[in-house]
């Protein structure tokens, strides 16, 4: 109860500091909202980083909060007054590799192999900074992910103290507080959903060392599919992939649908919901045929977007 009290007292004071700096999120043609809106609220993650060491003191909860600081740090200069892609990417390596020093990493895998996980894991985390756009969809998203890793690491096999884990989804609850609303109060900003990232991608690296297994990507899966379609759409429309747009699938859900944003939000929650509890499951019987198959029908159901976009 403290550390929610704590988190709560965090963001109401961030929100002060907001207003006096004018740290808001002004629409564009490619935005989501029409109104103007506090940005970087998402810093609450951050914060419960920063409890998890006051309260667990550990060289894992300070190799972990230095990763988060680095890539947080760079994401809230961005959110203030932007930073250029090559200050972005070398802020993330360093982020990166306190995550990875953490969970051993190093010396124990070769060169290659550590290479593609930086490319994979920068990659997830940069994709889940793009799949934050709408009311509620990112700490909902988020507290899906955590839940499934915290059913594992309580149930299955225990790969990190729970705290890791229990505070980064009362983070999700305070933030979401002032964000699932009809109007939010506030939006997470890169400095939220680049935060709960690294959280997340750190989480499963760990998950993932212990039990020699990649299938607990799929915990990720929801997101996975949209990101990458969308890569694929936008390749083919000859887009600059880098750049803002709203051709993912939430987007159409949302602005050419008009579905409540809160309703879309809760439609992805669910469904990742459903396939971390499927590979939970079914994984020991069906092994990588489970993941095939939830694949396959999520890239169905993206599909269905440019039926709705004609």
């Amino acid at each position: 109860m403290i550390v929610f009290v704590l988190l709560l007292a965090a963001e109401l004071f961030y929100f002060q500091i907001a207003d006096r700096f004018n740290i808001i999120d002004k629409p564009n043609e490619r935005s989501s909202h029409n109104y103007i809106t506090i940005r970087g609220g998402g810093v609450v993650w951050w914060v419960a980083a920063l409890l998890y060491l006051l309260f667990n003191l550990s060289v894992t909860a300070g190799w972990f909060l230095a990763g988060i600081t680095l890539i947080a740090g760079v994401s809230f200069v961005d959110d203030v007054k932007g930073l250029g892609q090559k200050m972005r990417l070398l802020f993330h390596l360093l982020a990166m590799s306190c995550a990875f020093y953490l969970a051993g990493v190093f010396g124990s895998y070769p060169w290659w192999a550590i290479v593609i996980g930086y490319v994979v894991f920068i990659g997830i985390v940069n994709a889940y900074n793009f799949m934050d756009g709408i009311n509620g969809i990112t700490g909902l998203y988020s507290i899906a992910v955590l839940a499934s890793l915290q059913f594992v690491n309580l149930s299955h096999v225990h790969f990190t103290h729970p705290d890791l884990i229990w505070y980064p989804m009362l983070a999700s609850v305070v933030f979401l507080f002032f964000n699932f609303r009809k109007r939010a109060r506030c939006f997470a900003g890169d400095v939220g959903s680049v935060s709960v990232a690294f959280w997340v991608v750190t989480l499963l690296l760990l998950l993932m060392i212990k039990t020699g297994n990649l299938i607990w990507i799929g915990f990720l899966m929801v997101y996975g599919v949209d990101a990458v379609m969308t890569i694929l759409h936008r390749i083919y429309l000859k887009q600059n992939i880098m750049e803002a747009h709203r051709l993912h699938f939430y987007q159409i859900l949302a602005n050419e649908k008009h579905m409540p944003h809160r309703l879309v939000s809760l439609i992805y929650f669910t469904v990742q919901l459903v396939c971390s509890a499927l590979i939970i499951d079914l994984y020991p019987t069906l092994g990588w045929w489970i993941f095939a198959i939830l694949s396959i029908l999520l890239v169905a159901l993206y599909n269905l977007k440019f039926k709705m976009m004609k």
